[in-house]
């Protein structure tokens, strides 16, 4: 009987380049091969695409594998969620209507197995981050996000992909480490949270990259890692939520 549950996040399929990418894909659409005989949900926590803007009439080229094997699963039964990252935030029903996918634009509330979860990709979660999160109310504001869209697709992605490529986000950092309970924004937030919304039993993010799985308080929160270096993902059982590497 499918049980588990799944939990990945940061694919940013895109970039570097097409063949780094690719390849990348490919590892991504073996693990879902690998989890699909148990997997009851899926819950991918944004920036799947490195960029993604949907225009009323296309969308971003590329990704046929990804979004085949999702549209596979979500045919064969398998509950699938979606969430938007700081990088593909722009997803207005195309998804939704290819996929038979749940898209959440925010930091939602699950209850999964009498375990209650908040799930959210993470970013601009926490305290501090002021010009992050300036630039996040911009690119959220539907002003801007029409005005965009007047680009042509051949330029408006073309500026896009220019600007992604200048995060640092899309970079592996062999040397990254925690930080500490007290400095993880993560962290930080849910402890916030806990004091507000005590019966949390998990939080699920994504955006931080580096992977952890801590204890607070009698919760537990785990930040998912990338498959750009990482290649990490979280699976419940019902019981337990359990952070592991895919290997295939």
């Amino acid at each position: 009987m499918k049980q588990n549950i799944y939990f990945a996040s940061d694919f940013h399929l895109g970039i570097p380049d097409f063949k780094t990418s690719l390849k990348r894909e490919q590892k991504i659409v073996r693990w879902l091969d690998s989890i699909k005989h148990d997997a009851k949900a899926l819950y991918l926590v944004g920036d799947l695409f490195d960029f993604w803007f949907e225009y009323k009439t296309a969308v971003p080229k590329g990704f046929t594998r990804l979004l085949g094997k999702l549209a596979e699963l979500s045919d064969a039964g398998v509950e699938l969620h979606l969430f938007h990252g700081n990088h593909d935030l722009w997803q207005f029903g195309y998804l939704e209507q290819e996929l038979g996918a749940l898209v959440h634009a925010k930091p939602t509330h699950f209850n999964l197995s009498g375990k209650n979860f908040l799930i959210a990709h993470g970013d601009g979660l926490g305290p501090n981050q002021r010009w992050f999160k300036f630039i996040l109310s911009i690119y959220r504001n539907y002003f801007f996000q029409r005005l965009f869209a007047f680009f042509h697709p051949n330029i408006g992605i073309r500026i896009a992909n220019w600007f992604s490529q200048r995060s640092k986000q899309h970079t592996f950092d062999e040397n990254a480490s925690y930080l500490g309970d007290d400095k993880e924004y993560l962290m930080l937030f849910a402890k916030a949270y806990l004091e507000e919304n005590p019966t949390t039993d998990y939080f699920v993010f994504g955006h931080r990259h580096y992977p952890f799985h801590k204890k607070i308080a009698n919760s537990t929160v785990v930040n998912l890692g990338d498959w750009i270096g990482y290649y990490t993902y979280a699976v419940f059982d019902g019981q337990t939520l359990e952070l592991k590497t895919y290997e295939g």
